[in-house]
């Protein structure tokens, strides 16, 4: 019984970290209907970015972090403003097509000046737990990608819900042409809506650095882990990316306390399976898919 309640606990705590994970590509797809396959190489930029930050320039790694975001700002600009903004119109493939090549670019660019071993963000609290009582432990590292989880959906949400830069892009995403004939610049909301995924890329990365280690090829495993979030929980929708992460961890966990560890990723993707037979549009999406 202990073991199954820590799989529970600790399953809720790592679906925190993959929701942040999926979170951006939640939004990217939401507003530009556009699947990023880039995202996971974006957010592994950031881990190693954060990691460089601290070993040579401040110890800090909430002035790492903040370092980091500034340098992802930049680079979110630059890909949206000189690349997917130009190819968007075209269609769905052209725009799918410059996410992949950004992807390989990324992460050969990554193995490159880093090369290929191990890589991690440094700190104390993955050896810490903020609870160890009655066969129970709590990591802090765990509990702190959780709160920090949290504490981004509800300030996105509530960047979307109430304010004008919020309504300006939900206005861009539900009808282009008719926010363009009311003045609304969808080109410029797309680029505010890369902007905010970049940054929490910028902070999924620096949690990934600091709770496992990552190699300049591990994009596409949080790329994946990304797909499962927002496709349990239905794609565009913030809080329902936090439900896709929880469930996500629950099944990995509470699976691999069954079976073992080494069939963790087939429980978690074959919960998924089951979750779009029923529902293929989501738990929490209105949309159906065709």
């Amino acid at each position: 019984m202990d073991i199954l309640l820590q799989s529970i606990v600790t399953g809720v705590l790592l679906g925190g970290l993959y929701a942040i994970i999926g979170v951006g590509m939640s939004m990217i797809f939401g507003i530009m209907r556009l699947t990023n396959i880039a995202h996971g190489d974006i957010m592994i930029l950031s881990s190693f970015l954060t990691m460089f930050f601290m070993q040579h320039v401040i110890g800090n790694p909430v002035a790492a972090l903040l370092l980091t975001i500034a340098v992802m700002l930049v680079f979110g600009f630059c890909i949206q403003h000189f690349l997917i903004n130009n190819v968007i119109s075209k269609g769905d493939e052209p725009a799918l097509l410059v996410t992949f090549g950004l992807s390989i670019i990324v992460s050969n660019g990554l193995f490159l000046i880093f090369g290929p071993a191990a890589r991690g963000v440094p700190t104390e609290l993955i050896r810490t737990n903020l609870i160890n009582a009655n066969g129970i432990s709590v990591s802090s590292m765990y509990a702190l990608n959780f709160v920090v989880a949290v504490a981004v959906i509800i300030a996105l949400s509530l960047i979307m819900g109430r304010t004008s830069l919020g309504r300006g892009i939900r206005a861009a995403s539900s009808d282009t042409l008719m926010s363009e004939l009311l003045g609304v610049n969808t080109k410029r909301m797309y680029v505010y809506a890369m902007l905010l995924t970049v940054t929490t890329a910028s902070i999924a990365g620096m949690l990934v650095g600091m709770t496992f280690t990552f190699y300049p090829t591990t994009g596409t495993q949080y790329l994946i882990i990304a797909f499962g979030c927002v496709v349990i929980g239905g794609m565009g929708s913030l809080v329902g990316t936090l439900l896709g992460g929880v469930i996500l961890g629950l099944a990995q966990l509470v699976g691999a306390s069954f079976l073992g560890s080494a069939y963790q990723q087939l429980i978690g993707f074959l919960v998924l399976l089951v979750i779009l037979a029923v529902r293929p549009q989501g738990l929490l999406s209105k949309a159906v898919r065709k």
